[in-house]
């Protein structure tokens, strides 16, 4: 059983496609502010006008680091980081180096994600450090990465960014983004007091459901609008009146 407002509280709305312009992000804030969602993850350029937009909500202001293939270096994304904090951002989801991961570079891995998370710290924010899944073909690397992200004390583990597009057979390219295999991985190997965001792929209000059955507290989503208007349907809601919707699993 779960009330409405824990629905939208477990959604990040998501404003990160390349191509939005600043009226769909600004109509972007607003939905996020109707809907009273966690938070707005919002390009690293517009993090000022965000914080403008939502100082008088209960919505948080998430910016992305490195976003969102993670290449840059250590100095950049700990001066991106704090930029985004002094312009208004108290979430970070930063994007892991994922060639140092995968060539099992593990001092850069844990220098990188402790230099961000101590900046984040600093200006009283938190770290969701994204392992980019689709990337990453071996458990074992998610398993270090969990164990790194648990020692260092980041807030959470995140699976996807949303944007990593594999080459298929066919030559397109997609993702499979938040897949319950790795999220019960993710959940089983980090510190209880990690928690988890799923990213990519959950569309529905079942499959935030879900995911929160599986043990995530978080969701990136740009289906936002959807999902909890298929939250209120359920509870028989015109107004965010706070009753109980079932999940169906």
């Amino acid at each position: 059983m779960f009330t409405l407002k824990e629905v939208a509280k477990t959604i990040d709305h998501s404003l990160l496609h390349p191509t939005m312009t600043d009226a769909e992000l600004i109509a972007g804030c607003k939905l996020a502010i109707e809907y009273d969602v966690a938070a707005v993850c919002i390009k690293p350029y517009f993090v000022k006008q965000t914080a403008e937009l939502l100082k008088d909500s209960d919505v948080k202001v998430c910016s992305v680091i490195g976003f969102p293939h993670g290449n840059s270096t250590i100095q950049t994304k700990v001066f991106e980081t704090r930029l985004a904090c002094k312009d208004g951002a108290t979430e970070i989801d930063m994007v892991v180096n994922v060639g140092k991961v995968l060539g099992e570079d593990w001092r850069y891995v844990k220098k990188e994600i402790f230099a961000i998370n101590k900046e984040c710290v600093k200006h009283g924010a938190i770290l969701k450090v994204i392992f980019e899944n689709d990337f990453i073909p071996k458990d074992k690397y998610k398993i270090k990465l969990c164990k790194i992200c648990s020692t260092i004390g980041v807030a959470f583990v995140k699976t996807s960014t949303g944007y990593g597009y594999v080459k298929l057979p066919s030559g397109d390219y997609n993702y499979k983004g938040a897949t319950e295999h790795d999220l019960q991985l993710m959940r089983k190997y980090s510190a209880p007091e990690v928690q988890i965001k799923a990213a990519g792929g959950v569309r529905t209000l079942d499959g935030l459901l879900r995911i929160r059955e599986l043990g995530c507290t978080r969701m990136g989503a740009t289906a936002t609008a959807a999902i909890c208007e298929d939250a209120k349907e359920r509870l028989g809601l015109k107004s965010k009146e706070v009753e109980k919707v079932t999940s169906g699993y």
